[in-house]
């Protein structure tokens, strides 16, 4: 009744405006206009009304399709009911079977990653820098992320460094191409919760955050490099979770078993450093798994200090000297104070039986060395001038800043001098003292100015003649200027 009342209010509004108004219109004759006009109106409103009420009440098509995402409609769309049976073996078709992913029309997955290029000019070669004059893309990092369900996650590493293996620099080539992680994890609860796959292994920090973007220097830390073999991971399995001893406090850990490390280049760890016993990643060479982890303790925001280490069986190639054990321990810490930061590492490494080098001394019996050890430590100072923002606002936002730093580091490879009488001289001894500068537009973008200072020794405290790779060549301790740009995308 409702209706039908605003209904006549609207056609007796507009009657003076329509071509059917005369003068000599009788009111009976007004008023039979008036409701022929509303009846009309009331019939389309009802049959409205019943329309909407059937398009609700109707159950679902049986024969509706997933609205496709892309140029491949759905495979299961054919034929009626296909598009019920879940994907897989059981699947039929043909040439669109590759499709056959149930991502592609539930799609899941994220893809980013990041990438550096970087410039050098040193006055000779040095640990990380082969050529002394040099441009070199370094490293091109694609990563996956996929959330399977809310307990099922999944995340994946790919590295493209210095071109990949087909580069034509070196021979053979100094380029690789390799899967740097790639894990399930399985959420139970947040103090306990599962992994397996291809992990990152937790000794020390900076395995784990080892991110061009995220790094205030161009050149990774050496204890990293050589006595950690950062960038390291095994194939293995375990546990990692957090908990809170207190409001303000925090503690983190992982421990996973792993499998132990290869054999080396050349049958055994050497004053090399133990960069080529990693990565056994398809098989356990020994069948004797490791165990490594770490335990991370913060007790308030900004204060970070944790222990970790790894330890397993290390078996040489040389089957005269039986089988032997590696042990590496690491501590880091991380100091944050308003615009102030200090971060650091140190680790240790101990190897039982190495004797089988491959480098012959007096008498002729190969020795290796027992024990490694280094550290670093890195102070950083983040600014931003008012006078650039102002000057040129759209460069220099308040998303953008500026870092001082400053790291000094140190690396013995033979802490116990048992290379020492080797016939090359070989034990290695470097320090470096890094000056930088950087500048981040957003903080996800680095420009890094860096000025180093390298001095390596020997046993006798003079500078080899051998380099970390091929004895004979030039030393390691070459100064000079290094500038990047790095960036996640």
């Amino acid at each position: 009744m409702k209706i039908r009342s605003i209904l006549g209010a609207l056609v007796i509004a507009a009657l003076p405006f329509t071509s059917v108004w005369a003068e000599n219109m009788t009111p009976e004759d007004i008023q039979k206009l008036v409701d022929e006009a509303v009846d009309k109106k009331m019939r389309e409103h009802e049959k409205g009304d019943r329309a909407m009420e059937r398009k609700e009440s109707a159950p679902p098509s049986a024969t509706q399709t997933p609205t496709p995402i892309g140029p491949i409609v759905d495979i299961r769309a054919e034929r009626k009911g296909e598009e019920a049976i879940p994907l897989g073996f059981g699947s039929t078709g043909s040439g669109k079977l590759i499709y056959a992913k149930p991502f592609l029309s539930a799609p899941k997955a994220i893809i980013g990653g990041y990438v550096d290029v970087m410039y050098n000019n040193l006055s000779r070669q040095n640990l990380d820098n082969p050529s002394r004059h040099s441009f070199g893309q370094q490293r091109l990092v694609p990563f996956i992320y996929a959330d399977i369900t809310d307990r099922i996650k999944f995340a994946a590493e790919l590295e493209f460094e210095r071109g990949g293996p087909n580069a034509p620099q070196g021979t053979p080539s100094d380029g690789s191409m390799t899967i740097e992680f790639a894990q399930i994890d399985y959420l139970v609860k947040e103090a306990i919760n599962t992994r397996a796959g291809l992990l990152l292994m937790p000794v020390g920090k900076f395995n784990l955050l080892h991110d061009s973007p995220l790094n205030d220097l161009v050149d990774r830390p050496m204890v990293s490099r050589i006595i950690i073999p950062s960038t390291w991971f095994e194939a293995g399995a375990g546990i990692y979770g957090s908990l809170y001893p207190s409001s303000q406090s925090k503690l983190d850990y992982e421990v996973y078993a792993v499998n132990g490390m290869s054999q080396g280049e050349g049958g055994a760890i050497t004053d090399l450093g133990v960069r080529s016993a990693r990565g056994s990643v398809s098989r356990d060479r020994d069948d004797n798994k490791a165990v490594v982890g770490r335990v991370a303790f913060s007790p308030m925001l900004g204060i970070e200090v944790a222990g970790s280490g790894f330890h397993g069986t290390y078996k040489p190639s040389t089957a005269t000297v039986g089988t032997g054990r590696i042990s590496i321990f690491a501590l880091d810490w991380t100091l944050q104070k308003g615009p102030f930061e200090i971060i650091g590492e140190s680790a240790w490494t101990r190897i039982s039986n190495n004797d089988a080098t491959g480098v012959a001394a007096p008498p002729a019996t190969p020795i290796g060395p027992a024990g490694m050890q280094g550290y670093y430590i890195q102070g950083n100072y983040h600014f931003m001038p008012e006078i650039l923002r102002k000057w040129a606002p759209s460069h220099f936002t308040h998303a953008s800043t500026f870092t001082a730093v400053v790291r000094w580091e140190q690396v013995d490879t033979d802490t116990d001098d048992r290379t020492k009488t080797n016939v090359t001289g070989n034990r290695r001894e470097l320090e470096r003292l890094t000056l930088g500068l950087n500048f981040r537009p957003i903080e996800d973008t680095v420009f890094k100015f860096d000025w180093q200072f390298n001095t390596q020794k020997n046993a006798t405290g003079l500078v080899p003649a051998g380099d970390f790779s091929t004895a004979g060549t030039a030393p390691l301790n070459g100064n000079g200027f290094l500038v990047q740009m790095a960036t996640y995308f």
